[in-house]
Formats: C-alpha cells, sequence, structure tokens
C-alpha cells in the first residue's frame, strides 16, 4: 500500500516519466533485482527489471507509468487509496513487484517491464518491442478488477475536416458553411451501423473534439472534428463505409490504428472483456499476452480515481497464481 501511495505522489504525466522511472530503477535494486533504465526519448526511459538468478525470464509482468493529467496526490481512507494513477497504473506496478519478490522466495523468476507513454501513443511498448528478452508471456496490468481479460477492443482515430467560403452572416447566400458540412457529415456517421462481435460487444463511436469558425458573424471556411471508434474487429469495411458517408462533405484522416485482439485466458479464474486499448498490441515480441489487473476503468481518468486496497492485495496474490500456472 505505502508503494502506490509513494508512486502516485510522483507526477508523471505523459512525457514527464524521468522521475518515476528513476525512483523504480531504485525499489527494484533495493529489492535485490537487476534494473537497467532502457532509452525511449531524451529523458524518457522504460525499466526493465529481473532476477540475478534469471536474466532471461520466460514470463514478464508489465504495465506503464505514466498518467494522464491533472496530477492529483494520494489520499486513502480504510479501504481505498485515491489519486492520480491509484489504479491507472501505479497500484498495479506495486503489486506486480510485490507479487516478483513474493515469486523469488519459490523459485520462480519473472520479469518487470515498466513503459512510458501508454496513455498516448504506446512508444515506450515500440521501443521495447525491438529488445525483447526472450520472454514467452506477458502478463499487462490494467484495470479489470482483477478478471483476465478475454480480449482488448482496438481503437481508430479520425479526424474529419470540412472546408467552405466565408461570407458575411447576413448574406449566408455568398458563403458555403463549413460547419454545416461537418455536422451533416458527423450526423450520417451517427447514423452508421456499426460491426458487433458475439461475446464481446459493438464497435463504439465517440465524437470528442470539434472546432472550427471565425467568428459569429462570419460564415466558417473551416471545420474539424476529431472521432475514436472502439474496434472489435478490422477496419476495411469500417473505413470504407466513413470515406462513403463524409463524401461531399468532409476529408477523413485516419490518425492512428490499435488492433483488437483476443488473448489468453486460464482455468479458474473470472472473465471480463476490456472495452479500451492498451500496450499489448506494439509489444507482440515479448510473448503470448494475458490482460489483469486490479482497479476499476470506471474511476480511471476521474477526479475520484482510486484502487481499493483489498484489489490490491488480491492482485498481488492472482500475479503469483497466475505466474506458477504458465511455469508449470
Amino acid at each position: 500500500m505505502a508503494l502506490t501511495r509513494q508512486l502516485v505522489d510522483i507526477e508523471s504525466i505523459t512525457g514527464n516519466e524521468r522521475a518515476v522511472g528513476e525512483f523504480l530503477q531504485n525499489r527494484l535494486r533495493d529489492l535485490e533485482f537487476i534494473a537497467e533504465l532502457m532509452p525511449v526519448d531524451g529523458e524518457r526511459q522504460n525499466v526493465w527489471g529481473t532476477s540475478p538468478q534469471e536474466p532471461h525470464p520466460a514470463i514478464v509482468f508489465s504495465t506503464h507509468m505514466d498518467t494522464v493529467p491533472p496530477f492529483i496526490p494520494s489520499s486513502e481512507d480504510e479501504n481505498r487509496i485515491f489519486g492520480r494513477g491509484s489504479c491507472d497504473a501505479k497500484g498495479i506496478i506495486a503489486a506486480q513487484i510485490a507479487a516478483a519478490a513474493m515469486l523469488q522466495t519459490e523459485g520462480i523468476h519473472v520479469g518487470l517491464l515498466f513503459l512510458v507513454g501508454e496513455e498516448r501513443d504506446s512508444l515506450g511498448a515500440k521501443v521495447a518491442n525491438q529488445k525483447p528478452r526472450g520472454s514467452k508471456f506477458m502478463v499487462n496490468g490494467e484495470p479489470t478488477e482483477n478478471r483476465v481479460a478475454l480480449a482488448s477492443k482496438g481503437a481508430l482515430r479520425v479526424e474529419l475536416t470540412a472546408t467552405g467560403r466565408m461570407a458575411h452572416s447576413a448574406y449566408p447566400e455568398l458563403g458555403e458553411s463549413a460547419i454545416e458540412k461537418l455536422l451533416e457529415a458527423l450526423n450520417r456517421l451517427r447514423l452508421m451501423k456499426l460491426p458487433s462481435e458475439k461475446g464481446i460487444g459493438p464497435c463504439t463511436l465517440n465524437i470528442g473534439m470539434i472546432e472550427g469558425g471565425r467568428a459569429p458573424n462570419v460564415i466558417p471556411d473551416f471545420a474539424r472534428a476529431q472521432l475514436l471508434y472502439r474496434l472489435v474487429g478490422p477496419t476495411g469495411d469500417l473505413r470504407k463505409g466513413i470515406q462513403e458517408a463524409v463524401r461531399g462533405l468532409a476529408k477523413a484522416d485516419f490518425i492512428l490504428e490499435i488492433p483488437f485482439v483476443r488473448l489468453r485466458t486460464l482455468e479458474g479464474l473470472p472473465t471480463m472483456v476490456a472495452a479500451f486499448t492498451t500496450d499489448i498490441p506494439a509489444l507482440g515480441n515479448w510473448g503470448e499476452p494475458l490482460l489483469i489487473g486490479p482497479g476499476s476503468i470506471h474511476v480511471a481518468h476521474t477526479e475520484g480515481e482510486y484502487v481499493e486496497k483489498r484489489q490490491l492485495y488480491d492482485a498481488a496474490q492472482l500475479y503469483c497464481q497466475i505466474a506458477r500456472k504458465l511455469s508449470t
């Protein structure tokens, strides 16, 4: 519990992970792990920890060090630890370290890979994937309420841009409103039938940002929207449908795609479907992935983010249980 609060109290908003990485390197060394910093970008570095007895472990526990803004320091009550990153994902880091230390006493040696940049572009995972250490299994930590994920939805970011012609708003017939074009394009996308996958659920759309125009008394010549689709399968048909829906109204640019993935489960453990994305698609060279961690994604990224203390304790035990099953 103390380690979770210490980690939460180190501000590590994406791009500013250096301090928390150095703290974790020192903590792992205090626990007699070999710990190194893996350069990513400038001062940003991943953390890689291993047991002295096994520099190339078959099983790796992994999660991310960065958080979304704003920084919120830790606090706690009898049952919960609060603060930015308490469940996403600093409590998970603490549970994974505790599990790795317990497993060492049993002669089971796991690696620990803590990454930068998951909340933005998975840059830390992409760099780490270029330097795998030979592991067969990667247990990734995200808030799943200690249930093993059957699958993780992907993400497709789309930028819509509409153009028009400026004119005095008293004479709208002399202009061409980019905002009206964009609104019609967005309405068509909202009405578009999206795919669904049995046992997983539907693909969903979020219109996250809209901007445009010059002034209330000017017909707007420019408008833009940022969209995010949560994926449940390949995107070929979806991309074609988006392009067809907005044709003649706006230009659709596909900015980022994180694929939908089905995941390994283990008998006897409760399951769920993660409607969010993770670093897993960017870590294919680190072994067969599993996804599990304490905390609820429903409170991640909120002002009241927290993790249940009981779930932290249970998570450490679950990580040990998973490692024992995978090592047999």
